[in-house]
């Protein structure tokens, strides 16, 4: 079994990601399902002159889950999409502050995977928890 963050359709992902890049976004897969993110908050992620925005926290959750998802269907040559997703906030990111984010799948059926995340500052403090499903479909076949 090879690494699953060296997979091709990883590696497609990690190259057409503009958003991640954009956030400064990065993440490591431990094993198929589960994904550890990291992000530091900075100042164009503010919604407040101390806080990160929702939205920013909100995203980074949709990554967590959706790599996760990703990295759990890749060898069968299937990408995913979310179709719902519901965050939890319990306690504020701010300016500078480190997060990390882990993907958990807790179910998988025959389209649709079932995953949750949760975000934890560095102290280890669980701010954020979201619980989503994904569509797994097959990867677009380049025709050249």
């Amino acid at each position: 079994m090879i690494d699953l963050n060296q997979h091709p359709l990883i590696q497609k992902y990690i190259e057409f990601n503009a958003y991640g890049k954009l956030l400064g976004m990065s993440f490591n897969i431990t094993q198929a399902g589960i994904v550890d993110y990291s992000l530091t908050v900075q100042a164009e992620h503010l919604a407040t002159p101390k806080a990160a925005h929702g939205g920013l926290i909100a995203g980074f959750l949709d990554a967590v889950v959706g790599v996760g998802a990703l990295s759990a269907v890749c060898e069968e040559g299937m990408i995913v999409s979310t179709v719902e997703m519901k965050v939890s906030y319990f306690e504020p990111v701010l300016l500078g502050e480190q997060i990390v984010g882990q993907s958990k799948l807790m179910k998988r059926g025959k389209r649709f995977l079932f995953m949750e995340g949760e975000v934890h500052n560095l102290n280890g403090v669980l701010v954020a928890k979201a619980s989503a499903t994904l569509n797994a479909y097959p990867a677009p076949i380049k025709s050249e």
